[in-house]
């Protein structure tokens, strides 16, 4: 019964558009949310530990009382679910920190953001479905925008565990319009979400323990911006804002798009993070910065409006 009512609802690509879009702001938050609060002392493995285990909390607690139905699962949706929970939402987090501990941040950026070639691939090759030749062109552009905002050439330097630690965020992120595309046609984004953050909870917090954090650090004060707030507010915004928000709208948006097109909008997310830290840190954007969110915009342009559509239920068109 639940598939048949996911068959019948509409498809809508301007709103598939805004909640990716929507998406992107929210998950550009969490730079300018967790920055400050890693500079007070919390690791980039503690803040990922305390971001997806809080998420996963609220999110269980919210759905047991209010749609406890949405907590049912299928033996036959385990391991989808585990495969997004496990790459879509832990994988991601962990290797991205892992990179950007290792090699420029700005080369982390780039490497996991070329998850658009890696999910174009697949749809090519895989799911064996051709894509126009200026959507492949639209693709490329966003990537080399995306390179100029992150400003990937300086202080580059070769740690192959970083670079491929990049690589495997890429294909997480991948991983993650992939399988949400798949799960979302069958099973409501917040059921969907809610599964995804307690697995991934579990795998962040085997890695970097939550309640490792000294508590007296949570009400130290961080610097953002011109205010100091203590650091439990700050990780309450990146909890809510930065993941709950942010993994709701953007598996919503894969009811409408297709995972290429998702995928290439979801580029914005390193220009607005950069908006971001512009405003709220006084990280000022360089006129290359500007020129390459220009010309990442407008590669996303032309696969927005080169792609496929998407059918009714989900599924993308064969």
């Amino acid at each position: 019964m639940v598939t048949e009512v996911r068959s019948r609802l509409p498809v809508h690509r301007g709103r598939g558009t805004v909640l990716i879009l929507v998406a992107a702001l929210f998950f550009s938050s969490s730079g300018a949310l967790g920055k400050p609060v890693m500079l007070a002392g919390l690791s980039p493995e503690q803040v990922a530990a305390a971001r997806i285990g809080l998420a996963a909390l609220v999110l269980a607690a919210g759905v047991a009382i209010a749609r406890p139905s949405l907590l049912r699962v299928r033996a036959a949706e385990w391991p989808l679910l585990l495969g997004y929970g496990l790459l879509g939402v832990a994988g991601v987090q962990l290797c991205y920190f892992i990179s950007a501990s290792r090699i420029p941040v700005g080369v982390a950026i780039l490497l996991e953001f070329t998850s658009p070639v890696l999910i174009a691939l697949w749809v090519r090759f895989v799911r064996r479905v051709r894509l126009p030749g200026v959507m492949w062109g639209g693709i490329a552009l966003a990537m080399i925008g995306l390179a100029m905002v992150a400003q990937a050439w300086e202080g580059l330097r070769l740690d192959t565990f970083g670079l491929l630690a990049g690589v495997g965020a890429a294909i997480c992120s991948a991983a993650y319009f992939l399988l949400g595309e798949r799960a979302v046609a069958d099973r409501h984004p917040l059921g969907l979400v809610t599964w995804g953050m307690i697995v991934g909870a579990v795998a962040v917090c085997l890695v970097a323990p939550p309640w490792t954090i000294p508590a007296s650090l949570l009400t130290a004060p961080a610097r953002f911006g011109p205010w100091q707030p203590p650091i439990w507010a700050l990780l309450v915004a990146l909890v809510l804002v930065s993941t709950v928000f942010a993994y709701l709208a953007g598996i919503s948006s894969l009811r409408h798009l297709p995972a290429p097109v998702a995928s290439v909008l979801g580029l914005c997310e390193p220009l607005l993070a950069a908006g971001l830290a512009w405003v709220l840190l006084g990280e000022a954007l360089s006129w290359v910065q500007l020129l390459g969110a220009a010309i990442l915009l407008g590669g996303a342009l032309i696969v927005q409006l080169n792609s496929p559509g998407k059918t009714p239920g989900g599924a993308a068109p064969a």
